[in-house]
């Protein structure tokens, strides 16, 4: 009988595991994005004159709109995420 003490060969080595470039989504992160994205757009809707503030009294509807949608995404993808 002849056992061979040799180094392992290239084929019994575990191969790594391959990449493939998708890595779970950090939902902190997703909602922070998305309510930054929508405080930019309620600002150029301002800025542009599409939305007419004449007060601060005016912002009461705009102003937790990101939040809002942050959040709905959030909780969205908390759902999505579990299932």
């Amino acid at each position: 009988m002849s056992y061979d003490y040799g180094p392992p060969r290239f084929e019994d080595q575990a191969q790594p595991p391959q990449r493939t470039g998708k890595h779970p989504v950090n939902i902190g992160h997703l909602v922070m994005g998305l309510a930054f994205l929508v405080f930019v757009v309620v600002w150029a809707l301002i800025e542009t004159d599409t939305v007419a503030i004449h007060s601060v009294e005016d912002l009461r509807w705009l102003l937790p709109l990101p939040w809002i949608v942050g959040g709905s995404i959030g909780l969205l993808a908390a759902l999505l995420r579990k299932s």
